[in-house]
């Protein structure tokens, strides 16, 4: 039977939710620790030789779970089929790459399940595809979804960047098929102007997405350390090791290019692989 409650009664406990969302949100962002800056975990200087390291790790977990990983990344084919499909049926052709280079910014993101399958492995503990949905028991996981929100605004932002510059080059009007979009963008001066400054605004927005989530995600899973201090740390870790940092950005954004072409079905070993080995190269990076 219902039981219909007295307005003090209901707005009391509307009070202790709105104070429970207030609260998830500072240990979001503060996480065990409110003391940002000083809590931060420490980081290493690295050689580019690690990157290959993490690189082998990455295939060996890779290797690992490979069943489950598979099907777990299935997914990113089948949404850049479904993008492909929506860009060429709604008179969007021109931002079809800005889509795909999108993958870049999110990647990140989709990968956080397979940095949770690295870690269960790196304890001894067998994993499988449904361990790397266990990221929602983690301390931490409010902060994981402000971060991956966080990637998310960036990469709208990179979209609305990406038709601006279509629309001041080859805009406004949209182009008549595919053939004359790709004619135009490879023999006219507007098309190479708006392939440079593409490419130069898309390298910075791939540049601030690697410098605030590279180590944060990774971090984040194993230590409640809090959003601050996880996107503190992923800064320091990049400015601390710029050189091999910028050639990680680089085999990333590589990989994921080659993975995009054939209909993004690349995206199945090359996304497992990358992830894995983020995380192996966040332990070289931040000591335990």
């Amino acid at each position: 039977m219902a039981v219909i409650r007295n307005p003090i009664e209901w707005s009391w406990d509307q009070f202790k939710l709105a104070a429970s969302a207030v609260g998830s949100i500072g240990h979001a962002l503060h996480g065990a620790e409110h003391n940002d800056y000083v809590s931060a975990p420490a980081v290493r200087r690295i050689r580019i030789a690690d990157l290959k390291d993490a690189l082998i790790q990455g295939f060996d977990d890779f290797g690992a779970y490979r069943t489950d990983v598979l099907f777990l990344c299935v997914f990113y084919p089948v949404a850049g089929l479904v993008l492909a499909h929506l860009t060429f049926g709604y008179n969007l052709v021109p931002l079809l790459f800005p889509l795909a280079a999108g993958f870049t910014l999110l990647g990140p993101v989709a990968a956080v399940g397979l940095y949770e399958m690295s870690r269960r492995r790196e304890q001894g503990v067998k994993a499988s595809w449904a361990d790397a949905f266990g990221i929602v028991r983690s301390p931490s996981y409010g902060a994981i979804v402000v971060l991956g929100l966080a990637l998310l605004v960036l990469f709208l932002f990179w979209l609305l960047a990406a038709d601006g510059i279509y629309q001041l080059t080859l805009g406004p009007q949209p182009p008549a098929s595919t053939g004359a979009f790709v004619r135009a963008v490879l023999t006219t001066g507007a098309g190479w102007t708006m392939i440079i400054i593409g490419f130069g605004v898309g390298f910075l927005f791939a540049v601030a997405a690697l410098v605030i989530s590279v180590v944060s995600f990774p971090l984040l899973l194993d230590r409640d350390v809090g959003l601050a201090a996880a996107v503190w740390t992923s800064i320091r870790a990049v400015t601390a090791n710029p050189v091999p940092m910028a050639i990680w950005g680089l085999i990333v954004a590589f990989s994921l290019a080659i993975g995009s072409i054939p209909l993004f079905v690349g995206l199945i070993v090359v996304m497992p692989v990358l992830g894995h080995a983020t995380w192996h190269l966040y332990r070289k990076l931040v000591p335990r």
